[in-house]
């Protein structure tokens, strides 16, 4: 008997619900830490309230902590002193790549930088990386041994690193029209070690083996691969945020494929370098990628990178269903672009 596959709208509830019941606890926890913190400046104050309580969102990351550490056999409860500060971590760099791609609103939502300037957006996201690396260095006295906690200090540092230099990199493909595929998923690999670091530390704080820890270390790179590209298509169909790539920061994947096809690339160029893109020309960049075959491009890669996530689920013994549900659920975007052409 052939077993169903679920829809994409059961697969959304699912993941949904996964999310709320594995990451929910950790980030409602990180927001009663900061908000907790005494600041006297009333702007910075209401900044740090605003992002903490009505913008980051963050519950796919302590999920993951949570659901990696039970994959190999630990209690996930013990991944939430360590959850905590990354969340606030995570979110610090969140601020700062937005200082640094001057995105001043995302997903129809003002980022802190949009909202409150660089100087208060800079301010609030030191406050977050300082307090972030406080509570981590105190997860000892939450219960987790010392050394471990050693080692997941050190794997955030090589992460802000690998974090670092993937955005200097980025930065030299601003304004850039020959810049080839190969190039920016060199970047995107290094920009992946965020969610590596994730599925490496919950490795470690569940005792797995050397093998288990690797296995997820490469689960996690191509997790983050996937995450990075679907961002490149939904930043595409989106219309002010498909103009501030092109303007402000740097092509996405499907529009650096279609220009290897020689047939579209001079009409392609000429739209790219408008001084004022409207949404028809928007719409015909996308139509454009289309027939240059730049989507499917984009789609034959990230299903690559499906492949090789799952193939390192495959002796996952717990909850194997739930961290293969968070993979299709990233995907779900990448199959329906086709309506928004």
């Amino acid at each position: 008997m052939n077993q169903k596959h679920p829809s994409q709208e059961e697969i959304t509830e699912q993941v949904e619900k996964i999310l709320e019941e594995r990451g929910r606890k950790a980030l409602e926890m990180a927001k009663q830490t900061i908000l907790q913190e005494k600041i006297e400046c009333e702007e910075v104050r209401e900044a740090l309230k605003y992002f903490i309580t009505e913008y980051w969102h963050d519950l796919a990351r302590p999920t993951l902590l949570s659901l990696t550490c039970e994959a190999v056999g630990g209690d996930p409860d013990i991944t939430t002193p360590i959850a905590i500060p990354m969340i606030l971590i995570s979110g610090a760099i969140d601020i700062h790549d937005d200082i640094i791609d001057q995105s001043k609103i995302k997903g129809s939502r003002p980022t802190v930088f949009g909202k409150f300037g660089k100087d208060v957006a800079l301010l609030v996201g030191d406050a977050l990386l300082f307090k972030g690396f406080t509570l981590l260095h105190k997860a000892v006295e939450k219960g987790i041994p010392a050394e471990k906690v050693a080692v997941i200090v050190d794997i955030v540092k090589r992460t802000f690193f690998e974090l670092g230099d993937a955005e200097a990199l980025e930065l030299k493909f601003r304004g850039r029209l020959d810049v080839t595929p190969e190039e920016y998923l060199h970047v995107v690999r290094k920009k992946a070690a965020d969610v590596e670091a994730y599925t490496r530390i919950s490795a470690i704080l569940g005792g797995g083996s050397k093998k288990e820890i690797e296995n997820f270390s490469n689960f996690g790179n191509l997790l983050g691969m996937i995450l990075i590209l679907r961002d490149d298509l939904i930043d595409m169909i989106d219309f002010e945020e498909a103009v501030h790539r092109i303007k402000r920061e740097h092509l996405p994947l499907p529009i650096l494929y279609a220009l290897q096809n020689y047939e579209f690339k001079p009409t392609l160029i000429a739209l790219l370098l408008k001084e004022k893109i409207t949404k028809g020309d928007a719409k015909t960049i996308l139509e454009i990628t289309d027939k240059a075959e730049g989507f499917e491009h984009l789609r034959k890669l990230t299903q690559e990178l499906r492949g090789g996530a799952l193939y390192y689920l495959r002796n996952v013994k717990e909850g194997k269903n739930s961290l293969t549900l968070l993979v299709r659920s990233i995907l779900l975007p990448l199959s329906n672009w086709r309506k928004f052409i």
